[in-house]
């Protein structure tokens, strides 16, 4: 099994970076997600402050782009430009922080044809690409499963848009993919066939990159991320998965609450210890 990384998904944002990492490796966590969903709460200067933080406290970073980050749009007109642009920043503050992976959402089908959509996608990364490595800045991508089954965003989706673009690779909501099975993600085997589709799309020694909370769901679409043990996902049987692999991995904790992270962690230490 290869070292297993786990971490909150959120930084405290208030405090200067370096407090803030040295919180998340008291709390005993070695990962987490910077979330800039909402907004870019960094500047360069302290982008270079928290990866040297990360660092020193052995923390691997990984972020989030805003929502209105994805490719795929009809045109590119003003809404793609914006897209453009977001996700350009995130990726210079990724550079800047030393980010493992920036995780970013598919897009949508808007009214088209699954591959007519996922064709769209791939051609405006593949500008994204070449803008991004003219600017030093083309770091990994990562691609979400998504939590809705009537757009784009599904796990053969995702190892598509992976397969196609060199410079992304997926990214495993497992809380997602509980979601759209109806609940099927309940033993180890469920999460190793998602891990063993996934393993050869990524490049030799990069790391799985997960997304994990209990989660709510109706009609097969998520409706709300839980405190574990509220729902049916649990994370044993990804812990079990995971040691099928060498590969190593960083599994993010969405979950709503410091409780649930731990939870989750003790969780995933039964199947085998972290560090």
């Amino acid at each position: 099994m290869g070292r297993l990384r786990f971490g909150p998904s959120g930084l405290a944002a208030d405090v200067d970076p370096e407090l803030a990492v040295a919180e998340v490796a008291d709390a005993g966590f070695d990962a987490c997600e910077v979330g800039f969903v909402s907004g870019f709460k960094l500047d360069y200067p302290l982008a270079e402050r928290l990866g040297a933080a990360a660092r020193e406290h052995d923390v691997a970073i990984s972020v989030h782009a805003p929502l209105a980050g994805f490719m795929g749009h009809l045109d590119q007109g003003k809404k793609y430009r914006m897209a453009v642009g977001m996700l350009d920043h995130t990726a210079g503050l990724a550079a800047a922080c030393g980010a493992e992976v920036v995780v970013f959402h598919p897009g949508f089908l808007l009214g088209r044809e699954r591959q007519d959509a996922l064709d769209a996608v791939v051609a405006q990364l593949e500008l994204l690409g070449e803008r991004l490595e003219g600017k030093g800045r083309l770091v990994p991508f990562g691609v979400e499963v998504m939590g809705r089954v009537r757009e784009l965003g599904s796990l053969d989706d995702v190892l598509e848009l992976a397969g196609r673009v060199p410079f992304v690779r997926p990214v495993l909501d497992f809380a997602h993919l509980h979601a759209t099975s109806d609940g099927a993600y309940t033993e180890p085997e469920a999460f190793a066939v998602a891990l063993e589709a996934t393993d050869p799309v990524l490049e030799p020694g990069s790391s799985f990159h997960i997304h994990f909370s209990d989660i709510a769901y109706a009609n097969r679409n998520e409706t709300k991320h839980l405190p574990y043990g509220e729902g049916t996902l649990r994370a044993e049987p990804l812990g079990a998965a995971l040691a099928r692999f060498e590969r190593p991995a960083t599994v993010i904790s969405e979950s709503p609450d410091e409780a649930s992270h731990q939870a989750v962690r003790a969780a995933l230490n039964a199947a085998g210890p972290l560090p």
